[in-house]
């Protein structure tokens, strides 16, 4: 199951997990664009998309999905891609808004992969993936309910490794630099203004110091580098590594 996944970095796992012949369940808001990539995909490759139309936003459509989660033995891996950005100041800022992004990056993402993961640990497989961005590491160059958020898919991410490892669970969370897709189209606050600064922002991520294999664990004086500990997915190639400090 790939939530978010009518664009972007959702219908990308889409794309390379159908090729690699698992079968999928699209959950998204835009039922028209996962109608498209399913049938694509399935005009591609011999897998069986399903599509699920859901705002996961509302409890209503995530208890929905929460149910699947807990009851479809076939489903093997979470993807936990579906997230709203935010651009702009805080002070202003529409409130209703930010909650709205707080419920689909932080609560949705908890909920879901808590409705997932009993089933996984009663049969000892499976994987859940974690969107989470680079911004968790470097809060001050973003919004900062959306970074909050960041933070919270990272500290959720490795305590749960540490937790589920070793009963034959992978948890993985995936901390993007800035991507271009249509996620900042639909941000909060998102003007042509704060679009200039997404661009000067991409230029100084890419430029963050990342000496492989090691990672930044803590802020400060304090802070230390030690070894990533990576829990591999199902989607082996060019896939970034999830960051599981001890």
């Amino acid at each position: 199951m790939i939530t978010g996944a009518s664009s972007g970095i959702g219908a990308t796992y889409a794309d390379r997990l159908a090729r690699r012949g698992h079968d999928l369940v699209l959950v998204a808001r835009d039922r028209q664009r996962m109608d498209d990539l399913a049938a694509r995909l399935a005009s591609d490759t011999d897998a069986r998309i399903e599509v699920l139309r859901a705002d996961l936003t509302s409890r209503a459509d995530l208890a929905v999905i929460e149910a699947r989660l807990r009851d479809d033995d076939r489903i093997t891996t979470l993807v936990n891609n579906a997230g709203i950005a935010a651009a702009g100041a805080f002070v202003g800022a529409d409130l209703d808004s930010l909650e709205k992004l707080i419920a689909l990056n932080a609560v949705a993402v908890m909920r879901l992969t808590g409705a997932v993961l009993p089933g996984f640990v009663a049969r000892e497989h499976g994987t859940v993936i974690i969107i989470g961005s680079v911004t968790a590491l470097m809060p001050e160059r973003f919004h900062g309910t959306y970074s909050a958020t960041k933070a919270f898919v990272l500290n959720f991410t490795q305590p749960l490794h540490a937790e589920v490892g070793a009963r034959g669970i992978r948890v993985q969370a995936v901390l993007p630099g800035a991507t271009r897709t249509g996620i900042w189209e639909r941000s909060p606050g998102s003007t042509r203004a704060s679009s200039s600064r997404f661009r000067r922002s991409r230029t100084l991520v890419s430029g963050m110091p990342s000496p492989p294999p090691a990672a930044r664990c803590g802020r400060g004086s304090h802070a230390t580098t030690r070894p990533i500990a990576t829990a591999r997915s199902s989607t082996r190639a060019r896939e970034p590594r999830a960051v599981a400090c001890p």
